[in-house]
């Protein structure tokens, strides 16, 4: 039986172009999980910058907090908790991935 090369380079080049787009999804992702980092950061800022404005418009921590407007630096102590707990018991954690980037 004859090996055809052209019919192989063909083989070869679809398995090749399926490679290259799984990583190319993959770079498109990370780059999302990075620009949605740093809007989260800016979002983070303004909001800090909003309370201390609440603040001195004569708003009280306490006031802000039973409006449900608590710092935001207060609010976040508690969530990393939650977020661990919730990573810990993730699929990907559970299939042996690591969480190396």
């Amino acid at each position: 039986m004859a090996i055809d090369i052209e019919q192989t380079k063909a083989q070869a080049r679809a398995l090749l172009d399926s490679r290259i787009e799984s990583v190319t999804n993959l770079v498109t992702t990370r780059q999302r999980i990075t620009d949605l980092r740093e809007q989260l950061a800016d979002a983070e800022r303004n909001d800090k910058r909003a309370y201390v404005r609440a603040t001195k418009d004569g708003w009280s921590p306490d006031e802000l907090k039973k409006l449900g407007l608590e710092s935001g630096a207060a609010a976040r102590r508690r969530k990393p908790a939650t977020t661990r707990t919730t990573n810990e018991a993730s699929p990907s954690s559970e299939r042996g991935a690591s969480g190396a980037e």
